[in-house]
């Protein structure tokens, strides 16, 4: 008989299924009682996706039992389990661009007579959800398509309480959001809870979980190593053992000293994009590790672009080894030695159904080519040296990229760079949608690829990290550096503090 908490709302025991022989869940147990924020952690490939769709109804479980409101139930389709009260939001938001608010939010339950549409009473329906989460200027005749990601999220969370919810699973939110959007999000969770609704919240970033969360449930390897921890009374290292099954002692390696001789690499010389930023100026050494703290929106990835070539700059210089580039050619960026790791890795960096060694050595193709031959069997010896270089697992070269989990898809596209023999790494946002487990060893590979000479820039929306990898740091905001400074001079009170000033100077 199924121990089931008698608080809980929800009741999880022993579920497990498999795929083709592979088992995505050994034996995981979860209790979600009403009003409260559970997290869910764990790294990527853990078994958190595959949970989510099987209390969603996509999936079916082989094993195990669900309980909800004290009896035990089979969610066959994802409509039974709106029925019952459990909506989810994928971190692929499931809106429509070309439909309304309105037409959104009660998409496949239409308010009807007959065959025609209440309009009236569907706007008006809608204009009160959204003003029940904070967002009621929302116009319910918005196309959806206008939104931002953050009100996008908004119109999928009034979806669901269109129906009678109980519970909602929210996958990465905050994944597109900057710091205020997180914040609203957050408010509008707390409301939500308040309410009596429980939300089940997965996220990588520990710290939202230390602000929104009430209980943990950690899961690793299709288990559940952990279900229901005080969020309070748990320490962050014994979360990432409990994820990991390893201690991490320090997250950020620690800094290697530049030699006062090393060259500067990369030289930007009022660099300006009209309209977005302008007058940027800094230099690289070899072995250093420049960061650009700003808020989403700040014009960080667009420096980075510009450097790269792939906006053209309307004024200043970039320079690689002294010698200027020719402004808005990537052909001449590659070329002098530059590489960017894109913010979005799956639509603008890799070839996600593409084999791994195609993707590694995708920027270096005229290497491998002999009298108009591709040797792939050179190809494939490049790229299975940075394969075991990099660590990167599985280490199997014909597996296509998109099978991979976030933290070896951008060892990936490292490893693209190192084969191009890359002087200069330009790196948006490298650990977006990477487990704690997973940071811990870019963090690290970053920090050798400095050591072993390489020049390197780094945008991320966590202050922290910024802080913890670079040796310098530019803080940027609405298109213009506020200040350049020692990483080891500011901390990230001190970087807030000059974004809100020049923000709102």
């Amino acid at each position: 008989m199924i121990k089931v908490d008698h608080e809980a709302l929800l009741t999880v025991r022993g579920l497990t299924k498999a795929f083709a022989g592979v088992r995505a869940l050994k034996g995981v147990d979860l209790d979600v009682r009403a009003g409260e924020v559970h997290c869910i952690l764990g790294q990527n490939g853990a078994g958190k996706s595959t949970l989510i769709k099987v209390l969603a109804g996509v999936y079916a479980p082989d094993e195990g039992e669900i309980v909800w409101r004290g009896e035990q139930v089979e969610l066959p389709t994802p409509e039974s389990a709106l029925e019952i009260g459990i909506a989810t939001m994928y971190q692929e938001l499931d809106v429509v661009d070309g439909l309304t608010v309105s037409e959104n939010i009660f998409l496949g339950h239409e308010l009807t007579r007959g065959v025609f549409t209440r309009r009236t009473q569907t706007n008006r329906q809608a204009r009160e959800l959204m003003k029940r989460l904070g967002h009621g200027s929302i116009s319910p005749n918005t196309e959806v398509g206008l939104l931002s990601a953050a009100n996008k999220q908004i119109v999928s969370m009034a979806r669901a309480l269109s129906r009678d919810i109980k519970l909602i699973i929210m996958d990465e939110p905050s994944a597109v959001l900057d710091n205020e959007e997180v914040k609203s999000l957050f408010t509008v969770i707390r409301e939500l809870t308040a309410a009596g609704i429980a939300v089940v919240y997965i996220t990588h970033r520990l710290e939202e979980i230390r602000q929104i969360g009430d209980r943990i449930t950690v899961i690793k390897d299709g288990r559940s190593t952990a279900n229901g921890l005080s969020v309070a009374d748990t320490p962050t290292s014994e979360l990432i053992r409990l994820m990991t099954g390893r201690e991490v002692a320090n997250v950020f390696p620690p800094a290697v000293a530049i030699p006062d001789d090393a060259p500067v690499v990369l030289e930007v010389d009022h660099l300006g994009l009209p309209g977005v930023f302008s007058d940027v100026s800094f230099s690289v050494r070899a072995g250093e590790v420049v960061g650009l703290a700003g808020l989403v929106g700040s014009g960080r990835t667009e420096i980075l672009e510009t450097i790269y070539g792939a906006r053209k700059a309307g004024f200043g210089s970039v320079r690689v080894g002294g010698k200027p580039l020719r402004r808005g050619s990537v052909v001449a960026a590659v070329r002098a030695g530059i590489g960017l790791s894109p913010e979005e890795r799956k639509s603008q960096g890799l070839v996600p159904e593409e084999p791994i060694f195609v993707n590694v050595t995708l920027s270096s193709i005229p290497r491998f080519t002999k009298a108009g031959f591709l040797d792939e069997k050179s190809e494939r010896k490049a790229a299975r040296e940075q394969i075991d270089a990099l660590e990167l697992r599985p280490a199997d070269p014909d597996r296509p990229a998109i099978t991979l989990s976030g933290g070896n898809q951008q060892k990936i596209l490292l490893a693209r760079w190192l084969v191009h023999g890359t002087r200069v790494l330009l790196l948006d946002e490298p650990t977006r949608g990477v487990d704690v487990g997973a940071r811990t060893e870019i963090y690290a590979l970053i920090r050798r690829l400095a050591a072993a000479g390489n020049a390197i820039v780094i945008v991320s929306s966590e202050i922290e990290e910024v802080l913890g990898l670079a040796d310098t740091v530019l803080v940027v905001s609405d298109g213009n550096v506020l200040s350049t400074v020692p990483a080891a001079e500011i901390d990230e009170h001190g970087v807030l503090d000059l974004i809100m000033k020049g923000t709102a100077a």
